[in-house]
């Protein structure tokens, strides 16, 4: 109805001597730059404002609009252009602020090109302009708006997925070869994981899915993800090659041993993910389709590749195999042994402790979110939104929507007067800056009827809204586009609807929504709502439902995927009690994660929501390790469950052990990342596999030496 709100790209700085001639003079070169720049539709700005003025003629007045500045005029004339200008309270803390000095530039970009990739040129022109203009008068400038923010960050996200994917595959290559002490298998394994990101890349092209901050994390997942199921099959292969000591037998029990356990650990991961597709957000859908494919993709490249790759290479060598002797890391599983044997109760209450202390950290959880949330307070983007909230108390569009419920209403003197208190009540918030409606422009008008008296500034009375209300209905020409098109901007063709626009600073998902419903508790006394309908929308409150929506569907997806993952259990190890061990086994670090969260004060919001589903999927890959080497093993220990148990921890333990570290280290490199939320799921995520790597290692084998002793029972 009233176009775009998000098109408007701020720059701002703070100059002593603001209203010198020879500044605003250059000012005006300068705007003429802008303006020449293809894509920009329109510049607000102290050299460009224009001012309305009364005109008698023999038998008729009528307003005109002109411009305030005009360059090469005299002295006195560009004085008393100055003079006119400090004398509109129109401009005033909207173009300039008194008090600091600030100036404000408001440079407005055509929708179009602002969703197309020419975007980053015209931000990139207007940039290069600004910051040129800013050093020839040795000024700070600051950039802010949805156009500069959205496009930054999206530059910002391109370089980082590279970074993190370069980063990722370091780490992972310095780790294979410290693990294998092999170069070919190094090697093969980087193949094997690069072929499953060019898999993961392809289908975002063939999609046509844009790189989000979201979409930017798959190909470094799947990095992380792809290189233990490397890990998984060479393991396994040099295990039976130190078992039966021939290459062909040994791959031929490599797959025949791990190729249904990794099928499932590849399942369950792809479920974490692929969960997100069956949300009502349109980019977790496309972060869960491609990443849930991606991960099935790179177990069937690995499945078929390294058997294939391993039968021509040469027989492991001895100091290839040579990490399953690790004695350090076999002295610690020997260790857990006696525990879980022995010392059940311990591990219990160990366990139970740290879960009563999560409940308590989960009950500090809070859910705050921010349009900029996820970039560090030292980055500029970040700083130059603080900037603009310190002079004009910020640049984030909300819009209140004001339906008459008939034709000429928005124009009536009676609404205007009820506009003008809502104005009152807007300029009463500290977050909000100074709001923009047609009740502003019909004042402005009636100062310009009183010959520019400044006290004249107000709402038209009876006697002279008759003269003023035709203006509402100007037509657009070269002396009053600029007027006409502000006037039209804020009434529909009908005059039925009224807007009232106003910026605000970035307050957050918890403030925003108290804001919002102290506007609105005054609103409806002010608005009959018999007679009117008050709506709020604007990129503020978009982004407020957006956040709760995304925070709420990903809760629906870790329900889903628990209940997808407990049905794949159910289905592999057909026994309940199996099935009820190992979702608490992973519950449990799921817990104590949420609650580091509350003592630590991290935030719910939608990258740390994000965590849980994830680290469900991938943690319970260790557990399925385990349990289906324990299955296999049952009958080689006559059934003996304390037996079996204690060999299945010494056969998987160090491969766990491995692969699980290798996993967490994968996600600390999101550290490398500058944006917050990447390091958050970076980090967390980490934690979280650490914390299950031990559970499983713990808990689970001691709930099935317990699980034994309940079978014994029953059977006597």
């Amino acid at each position: 109805m009233f176009g775009e709100d998000g098109t408007m790209l701020a720059i701002g700085f703070t100059h002593p001597q603001l209203f010198e001639r020879a500044f605003l003079e250059d000012m005006v070169n300068w705007e003429s730059e802008i303006k020449a720049i293809r894509g920009v539709e329109q510049v607000l700005s102290i050299p460009g404002a224009i001012n309305i003025r009364k005109e008698s003629g023999d038998s008729t007045e009528r307003l005109l609009t002109e411009k305030i500045f005009m360059p090469g005029s005299s002295d006195s004339v560009w004085n008393q252009s100055l003079e006119t200008f400090l004398n509109l309270p129109f401009y005033r803390n909207l173009l300039y602020n008194p008090e600091s000095g600030a100036c404000l530039t408001a440079v407005y970009i055509n929708k179009d090109i602002l969703k197309s990739p020419e975007r980053v040129g015209v931000v990139r022109a207007i940039r290069e302009r600004g910051e040129a203009f800013a050093k020839k008068h040795q000024l700070e400038i600051h950039f802010s708006g949805l156009p500069f923010i959205r496009t930054e960050f999206a530059e910002s996200v391109k370089y980082e997925m590279n970074l993190i994917l370069l980063s990722s595959l370091l780490l992972t290559a310095v780790i294979l070869l410290l693990f294998f002490r092999s170069f070919s298998a190094m090697f093969f394994s980087l193949i094997v994981v690069l072929a499953g990101v060019i898999w993961a890349l392809g289908l975002l092209s063939l999609f046509d899915y844009r790189i989000t901050l979201l979409s930017a994390l798959i190909a470094p997942l799947i990095v992380v993800i792809g290189i233990p199921n490397c890990i998984y099959f060479l393991n396994k292969y040099h295990t039976q090659y130190a078992i039966h000591g021939e290459k062909r037998m040994a791959l031929l029990s490599m797959v025949e041993r791990m190729g249904i356990v990794t099928l499932f650990t590849n399942l369950t991961a792809a479920i974490g993910f692929g969960v997100f597709y069956f949300t009502k957000s349109q980019i977790l859908k496309e972060f869960g389709l491609v990443s849930g494919i991606s991960i099935l993709v790179i177990f069937f490249i690995s499945l078929l590749a390294i058997p294939a790759i391993f039968s021509f290479l040469k027989e492991p060598k001895a100091r290839h195999t040579k990490y399953l002797e690790n004695k350090t890391l076999s002295g610690i599983l020997l260790r857990l042994d006696h525990w879980v044997i022995n010392h059940r109760m311990g591990i219990y209450l160990f366990w139970g402790g740290l879960m009563v202390l999560s409940v308590f950290g989960m009950l500090r959880l809070k859910s705050v979110g921010h349009i900029v949330d996820d970039l560090p307070k030292q980055n500029r983007i970040y700083q130059d939104l603080k900037y603009f909230e310190k002079h004009f108390k910020g640049v984030m569009p909300l819009e209140i929507v004001i339906d008459t419920r008939k034709k000429q209403g928005a124009v009536s003197l009676q609404t205007l007067k009820r506009m003008d208190e809502m104005l009152g009540v807007l300029a009463q918030f500290p977050e909000m800056s100074k709001p923009l409606s047609v009740v502003e422009a019909i004042k402005f008008a009636r100062q310009a009827y009183y010959d520019g008296d400044s006290s004249s500034y107000g709402v038209p009375n009876s006697f002279d809204i008759a003269f003023l209300l035709p203006y509402l209905k100007m037509k657009s020409d070269t002396g009053q586009s600029q007027m006409s098109r502000l006037i039209r901007s804020f009434t529909d063709s009908s005059r039925r609807y009224a807007r009232i626009s106003v910026s605000m600073q970035d307050v957050g998902s918890v403030r925003l929504p108290q804001i919002l419903s102290e506007v609105n508790k005054q609103a409806v006394e002010i608005f009959d709502t018999s007679r009117y309908s008050i709506s709020y929308t604007g990129t503020s409150v978009v982004f407020l439902e957006g956040s709760r929506f995304i925070i709420s569907s990903l809760t629906e997806s870790l329900l889903l995927a628990l209940l997808m993952i407990i049905a794949c259990m159910a289905f592999l190890f057909r026994s309940w009690r199996i099935v009820l061990i190992s979702i608490v086994t992973n519950i449990i670090p799921l817990a104590i994660t949420a609650g580091v969260m509350g003592w630590l004060n991290i935030p719910l919001k939608p990258s740390t929501v994000l965590v849980f589903s994830i680290a469900l999927g991938i943690a319970i890959d260790v557990t399925i390790r385990f349990l289906v080497n324990y299955k296999q093993d049952l009958p080689r220990y006559n059934y003996d469950i304390a037996k079996t148990v204690k060999a299945t921890i010494q056969e998987t333990g160090i491969s766990i052990i491995y692969t699980s570290l290798i996993l967490a280290a994968g996600f600390v490199v999101f550290l490398v990342s500058q944006f917050d939320g990447t390091k958050a799921l970076g980090y967390l995520t980490a934690l979280t596999l650490f914390l299950a790597m031990v559970t499983n290692l713990t808990i689970l084998p001691a709930f099935l030496v317990w699980f034994d002793r309940q079978k014994k029972k029953s059977t006597k």
